[in-house]
């Protein structure tokens, strides 16, 4: 009520403010000299006339807390970024990176202030992120040889276009009287800088050396590329353009990236119709490069109007050109390069190019009619409508895979391509050794099988142990007896699951890795994970290296007496005990690590210290006794009698289709007929039905 009162007397103390002033809105209009300022407006006193205590306090403002770093999930972020760009390069093709960020994305996981051993989550991503990097991996060796890139050779260009010399006007005048008269279909001209290169190739020990083995490479080429810059029309002494872009190496490498015997970058040879994917790179490809670049060069040409000039846009590209001959008015190289508005490894290149023409033309005047260039290229071409891998061709047809592999450069992988039609070139006169030999292999099996010719001491064993079959494999399709001795000279067919393994255990668990192994192959072989070794060899990728040792069993303190005595089974069920591993309690229940799982719908080999597995079965019961050859009977790739009913299978860490269709005794079609539900990779755990056969 009182509030009211205050509130009533200073609206009337206002009214009377208002009146005594004489201010009113009429008066003001009709006002002619300027209003005087406005009085400072008066501020009443509230806390003398209005107590603080009558007016309800506002609510402090709340101090939100500072969030938390938490390390673990900054270490999982990190990893599953350098995985997705890992995918991303993959899914370009490009594996190099592709297996860089794969590894990063596990070394970040491997190497924080704490192991996936001491966290759970770091724990859980960390198996994740195994099976998912090596999934890719079983698909990269399912489409060729993994991550593995093909070998490369240093661009000579790269260094000769940085060499820089002191002008030596005496041997240019000296090279006058006949460099000029070189017979030549492009422009010859003897200048200090064409002399300097002359001179560096012909008195340098590095500059003869590059030149020589460029001779002896070009007798491989010479004639093709005549023949195809003759077909397109351009000079045919272009040909030392391409011997100083690459020397004549076939896998050429740039450090900008550009490959081949006429060093393409990429975009440019997608332009002239040079193809790049997972299987082959054009660019790669002699012929298909060779009037790829004529046509290029040709196109440069007619731009430009001058020879020199569009050689000199083949290297800094036609816009670097365009421009230098827009900003001078000059569309004379020797002009342009003196003015320096060309890049200077260009300002080289027509120089170098022009002294290789004048040394190649006239060999007698600097020592080097005694370099026999290399034979021509000769060989047969096939049709292969499968993939096959390199090294069954050489295998059935008597060579090594260097050779296939020199004679087929633009393959970046192992094998090749998944395309209805792919022409393949094989040594001259084998071609009806490869039909024969190869039709005796199953289509889907020719990148997996090999061919094997028996030598002196070969066995059935020891041929299976060489390629990690079994003797059984290999005598069912051969139609031999398994324990009958082989004939010397006598052509096996080899069924196995990938390339040949020369590893071997080496003692108490540890193994050697052989070439072509996987630790998909060794973790199937000794019945533990990937991840599990990844974990007992401290390793931060899924690649390993030939004739490395790994750990291949838990380095466990001996087992005494009572640990020997089998625990109580409680209904076909076993607690789990410290110091307990999957594959300790397969041998103690005479079973293996991989039925463990099955029975326990286990995703990995991890286990937790009081939880029970089942460790046989409910029903049907089996015996123990059966129970070893079973387990042997899943690792061996021979063929199984196909079950009465429809029977279930998990995915195991590095299986396959293929391979789970082999253990059953059915198709990879039966197999994808019937389980729609999978998809393009299979991953660990995933329920796999085997059709029942009719």
């Amino acid at each position: 009520m009182k509030f009211r009162n205050h509130v009533f007397f200073l609206w009337v103390a206002g009214i009377a403010l208002l009146v005594s002033t004489g201010c009113s809105f009429r008066g003001r209009r009709q006002a002619v000299s300027a209003p005087p300022p406005p009085p400072s407006p008066v501020v009443p006193n509230v806390a003398e006339n209005f107590p603080l205590h009558r007016f309800p306090s506002s609510p402090p403002l709340r101090t939100l807390p500072e969030p938390r770093f938490d390390p673990v999930a900054d270490v999982i972020e990190r990893a599953e970024a350098a995985f997705r760009r890992g995918e991303e390069n993959y899914n370009a093709g490009h594996l190099g990176m592709a297996k860089q960020e794969f590894n990063a994305a596990l070394a970040a996981l491997l190497k924080p202030p704490f192991t996936p051993s001491e966290d759970k989550r770091l724990r859980k991503a960390f198996d994740s992120l195994v099976d998912r990097v090596h999934a890719y991996e079983v698909e990269a060796l399912q489409q060729g040889d993994g991550f593995a890139e093909p070998i490369y050779q240093p661009a000579p260009l790269d260094e000769l276009e940085t060499l820089t010399f002191a002008e030596d006007q005496q041997w240019s005048e000296d090279l006058q009287a006949y460099a000029t008269n070189t017979m030549s279909d492009l422009p010859i001209t003897v200048n200090p800088q064409v002399a300097s290169f002359i001179k560096y190739f012909s008195s340098t020990k590095r500059g003869q050396a590059t030149l020589e083995s460029a001779l002896r490479r070009s007798g491989r080429f010479r004639d093709m590329i005549l023949r195809i810059l003759d077909e397109e029309g351009v000079p045919l002494d272009l040909l030392y353009l391409a011997q100083a872009e690459s020397a004549f190496h076939t896998r050429a490498l740039s450090r900008a990236g550009a490959m081949g015997l006429w060093q393409f970058m990429p975009s440019r040879g997608k332009e002239y119709g040079l193809a790049r994917d997972w299987w082959v790179d054009e660019r790669l490809n002699p012929e298909k490069a060779t009037r790829a670049a004529a046509r290029h060069l040709k196109d440069l040409y007619l731009k430009f109007g001058d020879w020199y000039l569009a050689m000199a846009a083949y290297n800094a590209g036609p816009g670097t050109v365009q421009r230098a001959v827009q900003r001078t008015g000059s569309s004379d190289f020797w002009e342009l390069s003196k003015r320096r508005v060309l890049p200077g490894e260009t300002r080289n290149y027509i120089p170098i190019i022009l002294a290789l023409t004048i040394i190649g033309k006239n060999p007698d005047k600097y020592g080097l009619e005694a370099v026999l260039p290399d034979p021509a290229w000769a060989y047969d071409t096939v049709e292969v409508t499968h993939p096959v891998d390199l090294r069954l061709v050489a295998e059935i047809v008597g060579t090594s895979v260097e050779t296939v592999q020199e004679l087929n450069p633009s393959l970046r992988r192992m094998t090749t391509p998944n395309v209805p039609e792919h022409t393949l070139r094989i040594p001259l006169a084998t071609k009806d050794l490869f039909l024969k030999r190869v039709a005796m292999i199953p289509a889907e099996k020719r990148v997996y099988w090999r061919w094997h010719t028996v030598r002196h001491g070969d066995s059935l064993w020891t041929i299976a142990r060489k390629y990690r079959t079994s003797v059984e494999a290999i005598a069912e399709v051969n139609n031999l007896d398994s324990k009958q001795s082989l004939q010397e000279a006598a052509e096996l067919v080899i069924p196995v699951t990938g390339g040949p393994s020369n590893g071997s255990v080496v003692g108490q668990g540890q193994y050697s890795v052989g070439q072509g192994d996987t630790l998909s192959r060794i973790a199937s072989r000794f019945n533990t994970s990937v991840s599990q070794l990844m974990i007992w060899n401290d390793l931060n990728s899924t690649l390993i290296r030939a004739g490395s040792t790994l750990i291949v069993g838990e380095s466990a303190p001996e087992l005494t007496e009572a640990d020997n005595r089998e625990p109580p089974v409680n209904g076909e069920r076993y607690r789990i005990r410290p110091g307990d591993s999957l594959s300790r309690i397969a041998q103690r229940f005479h079973v293996s690590v991989s039925q463990l799982m099955a029975w326990n719908n286990l995703r990995n080999s991890q286990i937790r210290v009081g939880n029970t597995l089942v460790v046989q079965p409910s029903s049907p019961r089996s015996s123990r006794s059966d129970a070893p050859q079973q387990a042997s009977s899943l690792r061996s790739v021979s063929r199984i009698s196909q079950p009465q009913g429809t029977q279930v299978h998990r995915v195991r860490s590095g299986e396959s289709l293929w391979q789970i269709a082999t253990n059953y005794g059915t198709s990879v079609e039966a197999l994808k007929k019937s389980n729609r539900h999978l998809g393009k990779i299979l991953h660990i755990g995933d329920r796999v039905i085997i059709p029942v056969s009719k």
